[in-house]
């Protein structure tokens, strides 16, 4: 049964550049567009766990972020089969003005649960995210590893039919890394729940993951077993480091 199902998605950013032609500021205003993802198309199914690799600016995050819902592709179409989704990912969710606290609600309502179930979760979250009297602060004053044990806390008490996590399990110290890890690997048990990871460890990829998807400039290089095209991926990603190194 499928979770997730991507047919031939494309994403565009568009830039504003402004042109000054005269002393009066008039101005003509051009738009630059920038295809971040281009016909991109896979499947899903149910109770997988599916990692997503490529270089630096391949598209990986704008895919989740469009699987989210948060972008909308100019071409193409997502269906989730009536699955809830929750992305995970540093910057996204969250309203810096707000306290930890606040933006538990916040968060959970936004991903459709009730208040009285969000209260129901509160004391789990805020002692697994070990942000003790923090939680009653602005998220805007927060380091990102603060940011990521609470985004992680919210999304592993209140979690969804998928989710989607995007390079969050390498950050804040060693000991709320080995935590989140071993609390990924718990909620992963359940076979009714469908997980993408995005991450530039293919360690952890190798060790989560069943199958793999490698975006390359965009576009969808290859999806396969992991072991293959962790294999593949890792020769391809030392070459392309050796070549940017040379390009300094």
């Amino acid at each position: 049964m499928k979770a997730i199902s991507v047919k031939n998605i494309e994403v565009n950013y568009y830039t504003i550049k402004e042109e000054s032609f005269s002393k009066m500021a008039l101005k003509r205003i051009k738009k630059k567009k920038f295809t971040a993802l281009t016909n991109i198309s896979f499947d899903v199914e149910k109770g997988s766990v599916v990692g997503i690799i490529g270089v630096n600016g391949s598209g990986k995050s704008t895919l989740l972020k469009t699987i989210a819902n948060i972008f909308a592709p100019d071409k193409g179409e997502i269906n989730l089969y009536g699955n809830s989704v929750n992305l995970l990912s540093l910057g996204t969710g969250f309203d810096p003005e707000l306290t930890g606290y606040e933006n538990i609600f916040l968060s959970g309502m936004l991903l459709g649960f009730s208040k009285n179930f969000i209260e129901s979760k509160l004391d789990e979250i805020i002692e697994f995210s070990e942000l003790g009297e923090f939680i009653y602060n602005p998220i805007k004053t927060y380091s990102s590893g603060m940011y990521s044990k609470l985004a992680f806390s919210i999304m592993a008490f209140l979690d969804s039919d998928i989710l989607l996590i995007d390079e969050v399990l390498s950050v804040g110290d060693i000991h709320f890394q080995e935590k989140s890890y071993n609390k990924m690997l718990e909620l992963i048990k359940n076979k009714k729940r469908t997980v993408l990871i995005v991450s530039h460890n293919t360690t952890t990829i190798e060790n989560l993951c069943q199958k793999v998807v490698w975006i390359d400039q965009g576009k969808l290089r290859k999806m396969g077993k992991t072991a293959d095209i962790i294999k593949e991926y890792r020769h391809f990603a030392l070459k392309f480091n050796k070549e940017k190194k040379l390009e300094k």
